[in-house]
């Protein structure tokens, strides 16, 4: 037999190798009977059943329309559905269609947010190019960044999210380095952000557009809002996208999608993108899927035409809501009296994030990490996962927790676990 030689893998492939989602999957994989406090998944119990099953059924009814849907659809997606999408962004944005100034051509359906946020990677970076993240981040979306060779610099954040007095400083230093000219975008998670929990307050969204608008001095710098969690809200502010503060829709490239509101496994999102992107992307995803999954969209037109939707996410939240008041209530129980132990109180979304002592690091290797899966079985998501640059450079002690996947018995037993981790750590 002759020997097997070693495959010659691509520069992107190392790039986007060695991702810490895959780590947390195979821990939880490994380790069953651990409560999982990372998981950033929707509760299984809440999935839309029956609502998915009456769009369907009547879907499948019309053996005309049927035929139509089990076949292609086209790359930008079911032009019905994006008209539907537009209505619903409308009712998000709390004004009447004609308001938005779009047309169903700047809408491209994908398959779920996050491949939009690939698509993006594909379309606007080259290597060494530069994305403003806030600090903390959304750690998926720092692994399409590594996978385009592009540089993510980090912008210091408060309780309102990112400080617009820092964006400004950071593109004033790179502008006097020599480096705008690499700024291809900002980044933001505006709805109780993965992982803190926080939402850009009001004044900052319209501060951040005019920001970009003003340093695009020989290309456009974009602003891509992630609005994955706009619709979880449990109390709190009802803030404005920051898309709707952009008054031409030429700098703010809106994702949102319906895996947190809906159900994950239609993976349908879509984007509402500024003239001058929609064909670079289309011609990105055309490489990729020729359209996202034609059946699935149709299944979500006939859960709008039915009227199936807004009840369900009405419930979803009073779920999540419950769920969230256990996770903040079990912190209270069992964690106020360690000292250095903070957390967050998020208006929505399904994570808070929490702060242990300066002694204790949280890591995949550091001895809170193994006590807590290993012995007190329950697992997190460390926080310094979700911050670009040099791990020395990023705070150590920070962890996401989530509330979406466990009932609120088992939050509040989580809760308990964790703290009993920390204080053993903190002990020794």
């Amino acid at each position: 037999m002759p020997e097997t030689q070693s495959p010659k893998l691509s520069q992107r492939w190392k790039w986007a190798s060695h991702q810490a989602i895959s780590f947390l999957m195979q821990q939880g994989l490994e380790n069953p009977d651990v409560l999982s406090l990372a998981a950033g998944f929707v509760d299984q119990h809440t999935l839309p059943v029956e609502a998915t099953r009456q769009a369907f059924a009547s879907l499948m009814a019309d053996e005309d329309r049927a035929r139509s849907v089990l076949q292609y659809g086209t790359t930008t997606g079911s032009e019905e559905l994006r008209n539907r999408l537009i209505g619903h962004l409308a009712n998000l944005e709390s004004c009447e269609v004609a308001d938005l100034n779009i047309d169903a051509s700047q809408l491209v359906v994908t398959t779920g947010s996050q491949q939009l946020l690939a698509l993006l990677g594909d379309a606007l970076f080259d290597p060494g190019d530069i994305c403003l993240v806030a600090a903390p981040t959304y750690f998926v979306f720092l692994g399409v960044l590594d996978g385009v060779g592009a540089t993510a610099v980090t912008i210091e954040t408060d309780r309102e999210g990112m400080r617009t007095n820092a964006l400004e400083s950071q593109l004033q230093q790179l502008d006097e380095t020599g480096q705008l000219h690499r700024v291809k975008m900002i980044y933001l998670v505006s709805y109780y952000e993965n992982p803190s929990g926080v939402s850009l307050a009001e004044q900052r969204r319209s501060e951040v557009v005019e920001i970009a608008k003003r340093w695009s001095k020989n290309h456009q710098i974009y602003v891509l809002e992630d609005a994955a969690y706009r619709e979880l809200r449990y109390d709190g502010p009802l803030l404005p996208s920051v898309w709707g503060c952009d008054g031409d829709h030429e700098t703010v490239i809106l994702t949102q999608t319906f895996s947190k509101s809906f159900a994950p496994g239609l993976r349908v999102g879509y984007g509402v993108l500024p003239r001058a992107l929609v064909d670079p992307i289309c011609d990105c995803k055309g490489n990729r899927d020729f359209g996202s999954a034609n059946l699935n969209q149709n299944i979500l037109i006939n859960v709008f035409d039915q009227d199936l939707y807004q009840p369900h996410v009405d419930g979803l939240r009073q779920s999540y809501q419950v769920k969230r008041d256990a996770m903040l209530s079990a912190a209270d129980k069992y964690c106020a009296d360690i000292a250095g132990v903070e957390w967050l109180h998020p208006h929505g979304g399904l994570y808070v994030w929490m702060k242990t002592p300066d002694s204790v690091q949280t890591g995949f290797e550091s001895p809170l990490f193994q006590r807590a899966v290993r012995h007190e079985k329950v697992m997190y998501v460390p926080g310094e996962l979700c911050y670009a640059g040099p791990l020395e450079d990023r705070p150590r002690n920070r962890m996401r927790l989530s509330y979406g996947v466990l009932t609120p018995e088992k939050i509040d037993e989580g809760i308990k676990r964790l703290a009993d981790a920390i204080r053993h750590v903190a002990s020794t």
